[in-house]
């Protein structure tokens, strides 16, 4: 009955930057630029947002804002890859719907073996895609058994939480969807949804959450509830200081029973020095504002799984 450590972190725009060179590296037909011709954007950043990954040593890692497969390989071969049974030698990135080319990722110690993409799920009026980047589904092979995972980056509270509520409301009951179709209505199943969510718990009459349909379904739980009060937070927000969850792994009911309820972790040595009611040491080089590893933090759980439930 294996135990693995799974995770999310939105590691804020993972980019590439163009190697210039004397001579463009265009090959004779002129229709493509050598992958190999680009560096990671902001190294010493990114440096930092390696140690923080590296510290919670995650066997499954969702990343979101990683603009593509290749930077994808690159910042895994160069600021992350150490022992050989530590290294993440299964890494997968679709192209999801965002023009930033902010898209969700997976990085596994552990076989990749089905993926699925919803990027063109549309919304119920048909005016647009369902999510704003994708929920990328994959299906791991855990010594035997299979944990299935959806990852998600929901629509940003950027114009306004109350203006942008609406859409994150139609994703989170998407993926709802999906489970049931999946899982049936009881979502009898060894998974788990995870993920920036970008919006926070609230509870009782006056909410204004637009995650109702995972925060309310009995067949999920929100491990950070398992968490003293104070540190139900996965972000730091600097215009209002707030620290608020945005960041969720929703594990299915079955999977956290077998898991033992497990509690979750979280990783703040990474936030800029501006997050000061965080009481932690940083990393070297972590700045006033920048740089930092993110204002999300890494977020994660350890579930057991192929385990029976008794």
């Amino acid at each position: 009955m294996p135990t693995v450590r799974i995770a999310t972190f939105n590691c804020e725009n993972l980019f590439a930057r163009y190697r210039f060179r004397d001579a463009p590296p265009v090959p004779g037909d002129g229709f493509s630029i050598n992958d190999t011709s680009f560096d990671i954007y902001d190294t010493r950043a990114k440096r930092i947002t390696a140690k923080a990954l590296k510290e919670i040593d995650a066997d499954i890692v969702c990343l979101q804002e990683v603009e593509n497969q290749p930077v994808l390989d690159r910042f895994n071969s160069e600021f992350l890859a150490r022992r050989r049974d530590k290294r993440y030698r299964h890494r997968v990135l679709l192209d999801g719907n965002d023009p930033r080319r902010i898209d969700v990722a997976f990085l596994s110690r552990y076989p990749i073996r089905a993926v699925r993409s919803y990027r063109h799920e549309r919304n119920a009026k048909n005016s647009a895609p369902l999510f704003s980047r994708d929920c990328l589904r994959v299906e791991i092979e855990i010594a035997g058994s299979v944990l299935t995972l959806y990852g998600n980056h929901f629509k940003s509270m950027m114009g306004g939480r109350k203006k942008t509520r609406a859409r994150r409301v139609e994703q989170a009951e998407g993926v709802h969807r999906i489970l049931v179709s999946d899982w049936g209505p009881g979502m009898d199943g060894d998974f788990a949804v995870l993920g920036d969510l970008n919006d926070y718990p609230q509870r009782g009459s006056g909410s204004s959450t637009a995650l109702n349909a995972l925060l309310d379904e009995p067949g999920l739980v929100n491990p950070i509830d398992r968490l003293p009060r104070q540190d139900r937070w996965t972000h730091y927000w600097k215009r209002e200081r707030a620290y608020r969850q945005l960041d969720y792994i929703f594990l299915s009911s079955r999977l956290d029973a077998a898991s033992g309820a497990p509690v979750p972790g979280r990783n703040l040595r990474g936030l800029p020095w501006r997050a000061d009611e965080v009481e932690v040491d940083r990393y070297d080089d972590v700045g006033e504002h920048a740089p930092k590893a993110s204002d999300h933090v890494p977020y994660f759980v350890d579930v057991s799984v192929g385990a029976a439930i008794v």
